[in-house]
């Protein structure tokens, strides 16, 4: 049993779209006794997608609820290649028979190796039930996005989650031995204000980004993006700075120095440009925010697993939703204002005032921004 959470976050209502319901999360405490609660009513199947799976109290408590599932003849499938390898436990990593378990091996036959599609990390967060409930975000399963880590997710229920579950079977019966592939089916509904967008190193697609840059160049006037690692590419930050000249107000949240001395220099290192281009950058005293979310003239909104970086925009697994919704723009955009009381807009001068040994070591690094 979960104990209980030490803050709380913001709550929000329940938001109708179509047929669908929508629940956005910001607590971590309430998103796992949801996601917990929404496996112990499963009838027929649990898909489960994560990047990281650690042996802690939150990690079992999945662990657990999932056996006791397969135990009453439910289907689970579970997909992670990082199931418990931060621990000493080795015994975390074993599962009754009951449960598919898929760890993402890039290499399937000898020649893969050579095939550098391969080496493309899952970075995907997704829990599907009956087809019919999917929870789709950045949380991973762990005690950190439980108590202190700051992330967005959102609970989908209604037709449109039977797309989820296509993203799900998809990935699982590519990388599955043909014993285990899943033949369950559930119906898909075209509802246009809602995608899913899944990133596919396999098959090199890369829709998350392409998105972005498109929603960027639609917008007309607010652009409110929260981002734990924005890196953006040439063509992303030209997007933003086209928006800027149009008028568009463009406000980016990041939590900026973290505990990554590196990767901080790296980040960093597109600050000058994105200020003198008139983008306003605020930086996060929250240390545990992590989101990756954004909502654009109180009309348009996305959450998932995807950075603005080069790993998330053209190499890693990433699914993101998006949602085309006046309400969950407004909750957006409330969550956002809220993050930014607890920040500081980091103006032009102050930034080019910084020491000279700090300017030089991000000109050096400067090139590895793209390894991110």
């Amino acid at each position: 049993m979960l104990k209980e959470r030490r803050y709380l976050q913001p709550q929000f209502d329940e938001v109708q779209v179509g047929d669908n319901a929508l629940q956005l999360y910001r607590d971590g405490f309430e998103l796992s006794t949801a996601m917990l609660a929404a496996i112990d009513k499963a009838q027929e199947s649990v898909y489960l997608e994560a990047s990281i799976w650690r042996d802690d109290e939150t990690g079992r408590a999945f662990k657990q609820h999932l056996a006791q599932k397969a135990a009453q003849g439910v289907e689970v499938y579970v997909m992670c290649g990082n199931i418990g390898k931060q621990n000493a436990s080795s015994a975390f990593g074993s599962f009754p028979a009951g449960v598919h378990i898929l760890r993402t091996v890039p290499f399937r036959r000898p020649w893969h190796i050579l095939d550098p599609r391969r080496y493309a990390p899952d970075h995907r967060k997704l829990l599907v039930v009956d087809g019919l409930s999917g929870f789709i975000g950045g949380y991973n399963l762990e005690n950190p996005y439980r108590k202190t880590v700051l992330d967005t997710h959102l609970l989908l229920q209604g037709p449109a989650t039977a797309d989820l579950a296509f993203v799900f079977i998809t990935n699982w019966n590519r990388f599955s031995s043909l014993g285990e592939q899943i033949t369950c089916r559930y119906r898909r509904k075209f509802e246009p204000s809602i995608n899913i967008q899944a990133n596919d190193a396999l098959r090199l697609t890369f829709p998350i980004r392409d998105m972005y840059i498109e929603a960027f160049d639609s917008a007309e006037q607010s652009i409110l993006l929260t981002n734990a690692s924005f890196v953006p590419d040439h063509s992303t930050l030209e997007a933003l700075t086209a928006a800027v000249s149009r008028g568009v107000d463009v406000r980016v949240l990041v939590p900026w120095p973290s505990r990554r001395t590196l990767a901080d220099q790296v980040i960093c290192s597109s600050f000058t440009q994105c200020l003198q281009a008139g983008i306003r950058l605020y930086i996060s005293r929250q240390k545990g925010l992590r989101s990756k979310a954004c909502t654009i003239d109180g009309q348009w909104s996305t959450i998932g697993s995807a950075h603005l970086d080069l790993l998330s925009s053209v190499v890693n697994y990433e699914l993101n939703i998006e949602i085309y919704d006046m309400a969950l723009a407004a909750q957006m955009q409330d969550l956002f204002a809220r993050d930014i009381t607890d920040a500081y807009e980091l103006s032009l001068p102050k930034w080019l005032s910084r020491p000279w040994y700090r300017k030089l070591s991000e000109h050096i690094l400067a090139p590895l921004r793209f390894l991110l």
